[in-house]
């Protein structure tokens, strides 16, 4: 067959929760256009039952993910590195098409979210030596601090920054064993979903990342007043939107991330890790101290 005869096989893009691709329970799709306007995709448009269902599926998730050792979670988001590494030529296409970038600058881009993996797949085992430790009390006791992982975290995908920011909001929250519903950007929603594929096929388990597309104010209202929901980033809202969240957010005191200026290009440092962690504090009996000192 020639090429000029040849039918392009168009993409269709599907919601990632639970580690399924299911589309919108709604069936309704919005269009995705490039940064000239060109249409390029057409998108699920995530209902509330969409949202729902997904932080069904990361409360599932949350103890298997949380329980297991961090080496081991940091094996497995390297092993998403290595995934998004085999099809960067698709990231940096996309990324150029959402962002208005030459190839180029995409490539960079799609190079720097992978080293972003890395960076995180390295903290899991380390971060609880920085923010953990024993406490230094008067009497025969060990007292230990250990962070444990918030819970349930939804995220608000930046809007602009359509895949080195999403990584930036997702990785911490997963490395320090939580599990996140993300909302991807509404403009620009494709790699999202492509992410999506990326940890389907790597060794993530089916819950522990979902991605809904669609209108973020839509999507994000149910999220911040659902009582299974531990914790909001609010990075991709609005002002205004963000004000609504954080009101509904506060029914079941969730811990809510503000939206900030970032620099996605800059050394993200722990801040989103420890943003994410809530500090269990044990205090263990050392035995009797006599004049001669401890019982040990």
């Amino acid at each position: 067959m020639s090429e000029s005869t040849r039918l392009s096989v168009f993409k269709t893009y599907k919601l990632f929760v639970g580690g399924k691709f299911p589309r919108s329970e709604s069936g309704r799709v919005y269009e995705v256009t490039d940064s000239k306007g060109k249409w390029l995709a057409n998108a699920p448009l995530s209902s509330r039952k969409d949202a729902r269902d997904a932080v069904v599926a990361a409360r599932k998730a949350f103890g298997g993910w949380s329980g297991a050792t961090a080496y081991n979670r940091g094996q497995i988001l390297y092993r998403v590195a290595e995934m998004l590494e085999g099809r960067r030529d698709q990231f940096v296409r996309e990324v150029a098409d959402a962002e208005g970038l030459s190839k180029s600058k995409a490539g960079a881009v799609v190079d720097a979210a992978i080293d972003r993996w890395v960076w995180y797949a390295g903290w899991t085992d380390k971060i609880g030596q920085v923010v953990g430790g024993a406490n230094p009390v008067a009497g025969p006791f060990f007292n230990l601090s250990t962070p444990e992982p918030t819970g349930v975290v939804t995220v608000l995908a930046p809007q602009e920054s359509s895949f080195l920011g999403l990584v930036s909001v997702i990785a911490p929250a997963i490395a320090t064993g939580n599990t996140v519903v993300v909302v991807a950007s509404e403009r620009a929603p494709l790699p999202a979903l492509s992410l999506g594929e990326v940890l389907a096929t790597s060794d993530l388990p089916g819950g522990v990342v979902n991605v809904l597309s669609g209108r973020t104010a839509e999507i994000a209202a149910p999220l911040a007043a659902h009582q299974d929901v531990n914790a909001i980033d609010l990075t991709g809202a609005e002002a205004q939107l963000a004000k609504e969240l954080q009101v509904a957010a506060a029914d079941n005191l969730k811990r809510v991330l503000r939206p900030r200026t970032e620099d996605w290009t800059a050394d993200p440092g722990t801040d989103r890790m420890t943003a994410l962690l809530e500090t269990k504090t044990v205090w263990h009996p050392t035995g009797s101290l006599g004049a001669s000192g401890s019982a040990y």
